[in-house]
């Protein structure tokens, strides 16, 4: 088995709120990013496939067929929007970089052709970053 990974970037906003608090609670457990007008990060993305080589092509997955999936399901969904407020899958849950990669993770299962999905891993810039490698 071979791994190949492609990576992305996108640039979103976000904020961080339970509803079941007080604005209080809120702002104690989340700080800065309580801010309902949102803040921005620059994301980089990884997305990792594993698979056989193709005897006749050489590839596990044609990396420009890899692009188009991220770009389709990914990139144009997240980039320059508000996570919040645009994004379904964040109508009800932070938007972390945990819960990112894990919503990541459920928008490409399944829809990269000739490879299986084994981890995809999003770095929220400069520094923090988080793996998901599917449920067991």
């Amino acid at each position: 088995m071979i791994l190949l990974t492609r990576k992305a970037e996108f640039s979103a906003s976000h904020y961080y709120w339970n509803d079941a608090w007080s604005e209080e609670e809120n702002r104690r457990a989340f700080g800065k990013c309580a801010n309902r007008n949102g803040h921005g990060h620059n994301y980089t993305l990884e997305v990792t496939v594993a698979g056989e080589i193709d005897p006749v092509s050489g590839f596990v997955v044609d990396l420009k067929d890899l692009k188009t999936v991220l770009e389709r399901e990914v990139v144009s969904v997240y980039d320059h929007r508000h996570l919040n407020l645009e994004v379904p899958e964040f109508k009800s849950a932070n938007p972390t970089t945990e819960n990112i990669a894990i919503a990541i993770w459920k928008r490409l299962d399944g829809k990269i052709p000739g490879a299986k999905l084994h981890r995809v891993r999003l770095y929220e810039l400069p520094d923090l970053f988080a793996d998901y490698y599917g449920e067991a």
